[in-house]
């Protein structure tokens, strides 16, 4: 049996379902990551956290760097050779936040590699129609238009699905930005043979400039420089974006501010955070119902946040800066 699973169903947006999760005896998860440019802490620092946590419960854990969805999707021009360099990249960024050594790695290189993930994807895509797989765009930041200018775009999602069958997964986790996907693999794992699988997925935290969190046009973006804090940004940049960063008073509403402190501050990193005048918050809700009332100042609730993001970074940076090979990474991708 899974052990306690508690605290990973609080601090995931949802569980799909949580029945389902609860009468696996052992399971095998993973999440895919597209190697797209440098990790932001909407991705490092939260999945990292997340991992850790589904191997604490008993979940197998796997990490797909997906070298052939990134092509697919146009990163770094479809360069194969760089993609794949920017997945070390991202391999030892997880590594440096503290990922569990339980957790796996694998290429989408070596499931693609096989005939028979080949054969399991022409089974799905007769599982669906055109129309299907154009709503699971999405999740790969393409709308359904782009279908219609590059035919290969229908691809991702089809390969996504097959990904989850191929490695016969139990658990699927992923941000809101997959849930398409996600919904349309567990409708027609038994047209393709296999079994049904359970899907958890975060909630996504809006780029800086604000937004609603819940438009995954509008999340957190390595494309979009000013957007997201970066894992290797200096304690001034980290500082210089947050000082900028969409958070009026009073407001809860699409702030990026207050979502990175529920969803990753409270959440992992909570010893006691000091805002303005105040000693210290232990509770999310307290420190959000003062700042509705306007006793916190955004001012005050962003310099506590530069803090605090630039010690929880600290030791990343040591880590890639201590070895050659990994600081040209940093180097390449920063």
């Amino acid at each position: 049996m899974l052990k306690d699973l508690s605290k990973l169903e609080s601090v995931v947006q949802e569980v799909i379902t949580a029945e389902e999760l609860k009468k696996l005896d052992r399971a095998k998860g993973y999440c895919g990551f597209e190697p797209s440019g440098p990790l932001h802490i909407g991705t490092g620092l939260y999945w990292t956290n997340i991992f850790n946590l589904a191997v604490e419960a008993g979940i197998e854990m796997k990490i797909l760097l997906a070298d052939w969805h990134a092509s697919v999707n146009d990163k770094f021009g479809g360069d194969m050779e760089k993609i794949r360099r920017n997945a070390e990249y991202m391999k030892e960024g997880f590594v440096s936040l503290g990922l569990d050594p339980k957790v796996e790695f694998i290429y989408a290189s070596d499931l693609v590699a096989n005939s028979d993930y080949w054969a399991l994807l022409l089974k799905v895509a007769k599982s669906l129609t055109i129309s299907r797989i154009k709503r699971a765009l999405p999740i790969m930041g393409r709308s359904e238009e782009d279908a219609d200018k590059d035919s290969s775009k229908l691809i991702y999602p089809m390969m996504q699905a097959t990904d989850i069958f191929y490695m016969d997964l139990d658990v699927a986790f992923g941000g809101m930005d997959q849930r398409h996907v996600h919904m349309l693999a567990r409708d027609i794992h038994k047209k393709v043979g296999k079994k049904g699988f359970v899907a958890i997925h975060s909630p996504l935290i809006s780029s800086l400039k604000g937004g609603n969190r819940m438009d995954p046009l509008n999340k957190m973006s390595k494309s979009k420089v000013d957007s997201a804090i970066f894992i290797h940004d200096q304690p001034e940049d980290i500082s210089r974006k947050i000082r900028s960063a969409f958070c009026p008073e009073k407001t809860t509403e699409g702030n990026p501010i207050l979502q990175i402190y529920r969803n990753i501050i409270f959440n992992f990193y909570n010893d006691g955070i000091k805002i303005g005048e105040r000693m210290e918050y232990r509770s999310y809700k307290e420190m959000e119902h003062d700042f509705v009332e306007g006793k916190i100042h955004p001012s005050d609730l962003k310099d506590a946040l530069s803090a605090e993001l630039v010690k929880i970074l600290e030791p990343s940076k040591k880590y890639f800066e201590s070895n050659p090979k990994r600081r040209a990474l940093m180097e390449e991708f920063r």
